[in-house]
């Protein structure tokens, strides 16, 4: 497929609504589970319950991918998820909303994957990256608008009122997808035999992922420990919710603005001249926290994040495409997507962890090093396996023949 208008509805359009959903949803999360009677410490951990349903659903969605295709793959997990949140809205304790969380999760990785598969498989290598940083671009939009309808559905149904507008647009995004069938492609991906299993990707390209995989998972828990460290230090050093908040969504928008720029700066200079900066920046950001005193500062540190997030847009997506073999490609997205999500799941984890056994600098500190660690594996690895020869002298990557 050589233009992206056909992708408008099958998939950009379907990722916005579902973005808006998740954006609606992520601040009441916590509320709801304070509401029903969870304490503090339970009430975050359920929030954490998204990512590790996500990371638990990586595990059979190749598999469920090649066995049903990337259409009927998005519609199951669309139904899976609206089950989820219809459990949000009407879950009566903490232990009902926790497992409606994690169900929520496990629709985002099936959902999230078959969609990146689809995209592999049919958009022209030339116009990879701009086409899954659009992608990427959608969803962050949904995110940064999500809140606000949430907050107008809040006003008139209380605080499950963020759950109501989820359900609406996971019901809108399986919708589209659901009359409207990919271009491109006319079913599920032939192969040669039954779908490989997590562990048989792993023992068969156990290189690409323990080397450019381990820059995926380090450039995973870089970008989610920003949503943990920028309101944590903002509280320690006396700034307001309501400022922290407005700092969090400036820097936000600044992704949304790199999101488009980052495709085409991948599609023409290739994957590590976005990759490698979009980790430093974020490494330098981190370093820098614990120097901040001040809104302005801290403001400073949290422009310099959404920069770094943003130009990085879509780069393990397009990495991942990039490797994964054509007879098992699901399956392999599926691993590539755990490095990611795995990383993403354990920084915050990993910053609360430090922030209770040491000063919260030192999480800061800490996870500046994995950013700058993950920069320094994307520099040293993504050559190896995407080399970045002139247009229409490109060869497939030697470590999947």
């Amino acid at each position: 497929m050589d233009s992206l208008r056909p992708l408008v509805f099958t998939v950009y359009v379907p990722t916005l609504a579902r973005g808006i959903g998740m954006g609606a949803a992520a601040p009441v999360m916590t509320l709801t589970a304070l509401d029903l009677g969870a304490s503090v410490a339970v009430a975050g951990l359920s929030v954490a319950l998204v990512g590790l349903g996500q990371v638990l659903g990586d595990i059979p969605a190749g598999q469920l991918v090649a066995r049903v295709g990337e259409r009927a793959s998005t519609i199951g997990g669309t139904t899976v998820g609206l089950i989820g949140v219809l459990l949000c809205l009407l879950a009566p304790n903490v232990l009902v909303l926790c497992a409606a969380l994690l169900i929520v999760g496990l629709s985002n990785a099936v959902w999230g994957l078959a969609q990146m598969t689809y995209m592999a498989e049919a958009i022209v290598f030339e116009r990879r990256a701009r086409a899954m940083s659009l992608f990427g671009g959608a969803m962050r939009l949904g995110f940064f608008v999500g809140p606000f309808l949430g907050a107008l559905a809040i006003l008139g149904m209380g605080t499950r009122g963020g759950f109501a507008v989820q359900f609406v647009a996971f019901l809108l995004a399986g919708w589209m997808m659901a009359r409207t069938p990919l271009p491109g492609v006319g079913g599920p991906t032939p192969v040669a035999a039954a779908p490989l299993s997590l562990i048989g990707v792993g023992r068969l390209h156990h290189r690409v992922l323990l080397t450019l995989g381990a820059g995926s998972l380090l450039m995973g828990a870089a970008r989610a420990s920003r949503e943990v460290i920028l309101p944590l230090w903002a509280n320690h050093i006396g700034i307001g919710a309501a400022t922290a908040s407005l700092l969090f969504g400036i820097g936000a928008a600044l992704e949304l603005v790199f999101a488009y720029p980052a495709g085409h700066l991948m599609d023409r200079f290739g994957r590590g001249p976005v990759a490698v900066p979009s980790l430093a920046i974020l490494a330098v950001a981190y370093l820098t926290v614990p120097l901040t005193y001040s809104t302005i500062t801290l403001g400073a540190v949290a422009i310099a994040m959404g920069i770094g997030n943003g130009i990085g847009n879509g780069v393990i997506m397009v990495l991942g495409a990039d490797v994964a073999p054509a007879a098992i490609r699901s399956e392999f997205l599926a691993a590539w997507r755990l490095t990611h999500d795995g990383g993403a799941f354990g920084g915050p984890l990993l910053i609360g962890t430090l922030a209770t056994a040491a000063p919260l600098a030192v999480a800061a500190l800490t996870i500046g090093g994995v950013a700058a660690l993950g920069a320094t594996v994307m520099a040293r690895y993504i050559p190896v396996y995407v080399p970045w020869p002139p247009a229409g002298q490109r060869s497939e990557p030697s470590n999947q023949r």
